[in-house]
């Protein structure tokens, strides 16, 4: 057996147990459907788009699946609540960035994949968390995992809030850009409407599409 064979049954194990975190994740979350694979296909059609090499493909594969392992680690019960966070509670939140990237850390995810899940919810405009960040600054794959994160967050319901259709979310995704999301990644997402993986949930008519992202 040769050292590629060896590595892409290694990479098909990690992936097989993020899959594994994510479907955790998002019951922890309470996504009304699988999220952190959906984060991850969107996340893979917009790092093509900038022309990522095959290992930061692969990183911010791994990163998207993963994304909010800190979640899980932490388990606040004040994620399945209706309504606004408490002060408190925002800034206990924005730990779950920091703890992702230990957790993933254990889990065995390279270091960028690790910083991609720590910056994931820095912003444009340097109002983000946990670093403060701002522009580029924030590495190019956590721009796009925090914009795939944001879509597919959008168009699917959760406890507080319904699915918003997809031109509900984009036009969302449009108002933010330049303020917590990359312009340009917004721009590229708008490429990318007719994909599956844009589909909303608020639309029944396109579940079907979304069905096989797993």
């Amino acid at each position: 057996m040769n050292q590629s064979t060896i590595h892409a049954q290694d990479d098909a194990a990690l992936i097989a147990h993020l899959k594994q975190v994510a479907a955790r994740t998002d019951e922890f979350e309470y996504y009304a459907h699988p999220h952190a694979a959906r984060v991850a296909a969107i996340a893979a059609e917009l790092g093509k788009l900038f022309q990522l090499g095959d290992a930061d493909l692969r990183s911010l594969h791994h990163a998207a699946l993963a994304h909010d392992a800190g979640m899980l680690a932490m388990r606040r019960d004040y994620i399945a609540r209706a309504g606004k966070l408490t002060e408190e509670e925002r800034r206990d939140l924005a730990r779950h960035a920091v703890v992702g990237e230990g957790e993933t850390a254990r889990l065995g995810l390279d270091r960028p994949a690790q910083l991609t899940i720590r910056w994931h919810h820095e912003a444009w405009n340097g109002d983000g968390y946990p670093d403060g960040l701002h522009e580029t600054q924030i590495p190019l794959p956590a721009r796009i995992l925090h914009v795939a994160d944001a879509y597919s967050a959008l168009t699917d319901s959760r406890p507080s809030r319904p699915a918003r259709t997809q031109h509900q979310a984009l036009q969302i995704m449009r108002e933010e850009a330049g303020l917590d999301f990359d312009p340009l990644i917004v721009h590229r997402l708008l490429t990318l409407t007719s994909h599956p993986a844009l589909a909303s949930f608020a639309d029944s008519s396109s579940i079907d599409a979304l069905s096989h992202i797993t």
